[in-house]
């Protein structure tokens, strides 16, 4: 499986963007599908995924939305009411991981190249 992520850019506080991650190859329905992100000097951090249900990390909840359309292998992410500390590099992911591990992205064995996302004050 390929991952390619686009939608990044700059965005003021408050604002909104979206991000897609396509992927090419086999059996994407099979996969489970996850945002990672990673701020300078932090480490890489789960956002949300997908896979039956959502899931989705405390300080995304409530303002990001993860989807995923099948037929066209292609996994979304809403990113509403943007906040400066969400500035990061977002990486999509994909992996047949179980559900109890699904946020770890050690378990991941699939990446996108990442994609810069910028929220100013």
């Amino acid at each position: 499986v390929q991952l390619q992520a686009s939608g990044g850019g700059l965005v003021q506080a408050g604002g909104s963007l979206r991000l897609s991650c396509t992927a090419s190859g086999h059996a994407f329905v099979n996969y489970a599908v996850a945002w990672f992100r990673q701020a300078p000097g932090k480490e890489r951090e789960f956002v949300a995924a997908h896979k039956q249900y959502t899931y989705y990390a405390d300080s995304v909840k409530g303002r990001f939305t993860i989807s995923r359309d099948n037929a066209k292998k292609t996994v979304y992410l809403q990113m509403n009411n943007l906040k400066p500390e969400d500035t990061a590099v977002y990486y999509c992911a994909a992996s047949m991981v179980i559900l109890s591990a699904i946020r770890r992205s050690d378990m991941y064995n699939y990446w996108g190249q990442g994609t810069q996302v910028t929220v100013s004050s």
